[in-house]
């Protein structure tokens, strides 16, 4: 039953549909006139903040960098072949990206589903009543029948006038959240992209520092040959042997922790492409050396930063749709029209539903508006403003954290670059050492002893400098991941 409150015009059986369309069309155009003085919406209209970044890096000093822009594939720049099949295995198949689409899909959704509150919303319905009355309540009617019986089918419409900007605001809040959705995208493609490199450089790092490892092991079991030799020849000591020995053990000792750390960045890798842990073992076991730093690096400006990274474009949007927000919240101050209108054909058979004068409509205009409950409204746009002002904050501290990464990832490039030249320089060092003190002691002229710690300096040196190898190419891994580059690449996480 449709009330008169809702439908002030109402009527049935000596009507008919074209009159109701007729009606519907007359107070349509009434309202369109009314909206169309009315085409602003309330609440404020968003500005992107001007962020101040510096025209370029602190840190950017080094020869090699230049103020191009970032490449976007930038770990194909390592001409690694099985990096870059990892990369892309990783963006096709990695279980994280494929959630974030489908959240992406999501927020297209209901963008589309907020789009379509500005049109009407039309919906059919069909029913049927049995109905007795009792015989008591019949006493006051005269002629009713007890029984009553009702056959309903038809078209409801319901269509809210946007006088005031509500459904646009919440439109346009929609639309920021799918922006912020997409750029929520791109970030954890960046950040994925950057951790396949950097378990990548770290594994080869790992398999070159097992291979130094069992060089070292391989010639300090020599070592122990020559001691228990030259015991057995009555020109060594069972101390020079022991020694000999602890050193080779030592050594060995050293394997196991790198093995299982080689497997562990194995399993990490095929997780990463989206597979089983051991997926990947056969293809990766096969060591091989750690790519090659590019002789250039591009890093870009300060502002292309700020339009590059994901993570300042979610905050960014987020910021927006807080703004279009206070919109929504500012249009409950006023009167919300809504024109519902029915459409139907009634009778007591279901026959009789093609009958002439069963058809019945109703139209008319409903307000309602919260004049007696402005209170709430007001606290409504005041948690609207400080959930903005608060977005607001999260940007500008988005931007801070942005430039503060980058800044410490040139540091950290600059440094680790500086420190693997110096222990490359001292692992030589230690090498002709080395050599010297075999010489040396195979002529007498100095004691096993300088052997062993000339051995261990060696086997120290090497290590050192296979790790600074593997922190160089992480640093510079960690860089690109801090300059957002790589989802433009990847036309699966640009769009």
């Amino acid at each position: 039953m449709h009330s008169a409150e809702f439908h002030p015009a109402l009527q049935r059986g000596n009507t008919t549909l074209s009159v109701a369309i007729e009606r519907s069309l007359i107070w349509g155009q009434a309202f369109l006139c009314v909206a169309a003085l009315s085409a602003c919406a309330v609440g404020p209209d968003y500005k992107t903040p001007a962020t101040e970044a510096g025209q370029t890096f602190s840190n950017a000093a080094l020869p090699e960098f230049s103020e191009k822009g970032v490449e976007a594939a930038w770990w194909k720049l390592f001409e690694d072949k099985e990096l870059t099949e990892l990369v892309d295995l990783t963006v096709q198949h990695n279980r994280n990206l494929q959630a974030a689409r489908a959240n992406l899909l999501e927020a297209r959704a209901l963008y589309l589903q907020a789009g379509l509150n500005l049109a009407p919303t039309v919906t059919s319905h069909a029913n049927y009543t049995d109905s007795k009355r009792s015989l008591g309540a019949l006493n006051n009617l005269n002629y009713a029948p007890r029984e009553i019986k009702l056959y309903n089918a038809g078209f409801d419409a319901f269509w809210e006038l946007d006088l005031f900007g509500r459904v646009r605001r919440d439109v346009e809040a929609s639309s920021d959240e799918v922006d912020a959705q997409e750029a929520g995208l791109r970030d954890l493609g960046v950040s994925l992209i950057a951790e396949v490199a950097r378990n990548y450089f770290e594994l080869r790092g790992l398999q070159n520092q097992l291979a130094t490892a069992e060089k070292n092991a391989h010639n300090q079991a020599e070592t122990l040959e020559i001691t228990r030799i030259r015991l057995e020849g009555g020109r060594g000591t069972e101390l020079d042997t022991s020694r000999a020995l602890a050193q080779l053990d030592s050594t060995k000792a050293g394997i196991p922790p790198l093995e299982s750390a080689i497997y562990q960045a194995m399993h990490r890798l095929s997780v990463l492409t989206g597979q089983l842990p051991g997926a990947l073992t056969k293809k990766l076991s096969k060591p091989a050396p750690l790519p090659k730093i590019p002789a250039n690096i591009d890093i870009g400006r300060p502002a292309e930063l700020l339009r590059r990274r994901p993570d300042i474009r979610i905050a960014e949007r987020t910021l927006a749709a807080a703004t279009a927000r206070i919109g929504v919240a500012t249009a409950d101050l006023f009167p919300r029209v809504t024109f519902v209108g029915s459409i139907s054909l009634e009778a007591s058979t279901m026959s009789g539903l093609g009958a002439v004068g069963s058809d019945a409509y109703s139209v008319g205009p409903k307000i309602s508006w919260a004049a007696l409950d402005l209170g709430r409204v007001y606290a409504r746009i005041k948690a609207s403003d400080a959930r903005a002002e608060a977005s607001l904050a999260e940007y500008e501290q988005t931007v801070l954290n942005a430039l503060e990464e980058t800044e410490n990832a040139l540091v950290n490039y600059n440094r680790t670059r500086i420190r693997r030249d110096l222990l490359t320089s001292a692992a030589q060092a230690s090498e002709r050492a080395h050599d010297l003190a075999h010489l040396r002691f195979a002529e007498g002229v100095s004691d096993f002893l300088t052997v062993l710690d000339s051995e261990s300096r060696l086997l120290q040196d090497q290590d050192r400098l296979a790790q600074s190898e593997t922190a160089t190419a992480t640093a510079l891994a960690a860089l690109y991941k801090a300059l957002g580059g790589g989802w433009e690449a990847n036309p699966a996480l640009a769009k």
